[in-house]
């Protein structure tokens, strides 16, 4: 599929425009940026071999967990790699196959991850309200089956946001104000009707976050009044605590995904925009194995024993 330029001509290629900041500033962003990459790369496949080597994670909720870091090592690098490179050269030429091809996978892990973040909350709740049925309930089966959900699910809102998208004409120029391929700034350069896109677009965006967001909701409620019974100070912290990292993820990931896509002005100010966005496809896939790792204690002991062999391998 291609689109009409202002001239009539068949356009086959997007400029993707980056920051458009000062040579320094963008060379101070570009390694930023870089290692905040690397940081996510080594955090997140990390924290995978760290639960398959350790016979105390191998337990549904870290198997989620792994999961969770597999989903922001590739909606990272969906984004990263080319912001790096519209970065160093301070605007990037990206083909109309390219961006859709981008804008599908992005949008694919973003709302898998939506989805899991919901499914590790239905996990905790089954954990702390039905400890002696935890094992009953969560078999590799039924993990796997929940897993199997939250890409279904997504990969449904995909392919329709996906088509919706890439069905509108642009024409109004092929230079996107963006450092990639997402919607807001894709809709500034329509010149076909989008009102009736942009409302099934925003429907299934809706549905997929309030949805997720229930999820969460309902199981933190059943959580919190679990944990309300429990008399003493001590196992009240300690089973609070199994649910604090993942209680800060959600925080952080869907309090920006509700303010990119939820909120009235979409688009209308893409430097806010731009900034939010770089918060949750750069920041919070770095954040994610820092928070799981210093918020939890089997982690860390997992981690402190890791270390151990390593120095025992290097002394040997």
């Amino acid at each position: 599929m291609f689109f009409m330029a202002d001239n009539g001509t068949r356009v086959t290629e997007f400029i993707l425009m980056g920051f458009q900041l000062q040579a320094e500033l963008q060379l101070g962003l570009f390694f930023m940026f870089l290692a905040f990459y690397l940081i996510t790369m080594g955090g997140n496949l990390g924290m995978i071999m760290l639960i398959q080597s350790d016979p105390r994670l191998q337990t549904p909720m870290y198997f989620f967990l792994s999961h969770l870091s597999f989903l922001d090592i590739c909606y990272s690098s969906v984004i990263v790699p080319q912001l790096l490179e519209t970065l160093g050269a301070h605007k990037m030429v990206i083909t109309y196959e390219r961006c859709a091809t981008q804008f599908f996978f992005f949008t694919w892990y973003a709302s898998t991850e939506c989805f899991l973040l919901a499914v590790m909350a239905y996990d905790r709740y089954v954990a702390v309200c039905s400890p002696l049925l935890y094992a009953v309930a969560m078999t590799p089966q039924t993990r796997l089956g929940l897993v199997a959900a939250a890409y279904s699910g997504a990969m449904v809102n995909t392919v329709v946001r996906t088509g919706c998208t890439f069905s509108i004409s642009f024409c109004k120029s092929n230079q996107v104000d963006f450092f990639f391929c997402d919607l807001p700034p894709l809709l500034k350069l329509a010149c076909s009707e989008t009102k009736s896109r942009e409302q099934v677009i925003f429907l299934l965006a809706f549905l997929v976050i309030t949805t997720s967001i229930s999820v969460i909701l309902i199981s933190y409620l059943f959580i919190i009044w679990a944990i309300l019974k429990i008399r003493t100070a001590g196992a009240k912290a300690k089973t609070f605590s199994t649910c604090a990292s993942h209680m800060t993820a959600v925080a952080l990931f869907f309090g920006t995904l509700i303010f990119m896509y939820l909120k009235g002005n979409m688009g209308k100010s893409l430097w806010k925009d731009k900034i939010v966005s770089v918060f949750y496809t750069v920041v919070i896939p770095m954040l994610n194995p820092i928070i799981y790792s210093l918020r939890n204690k089997e982690v860390k002991e997992a981690l402190k024993k890791a270390f151990k062999r390593m120095k025992v391998s290097q002394g040997e």
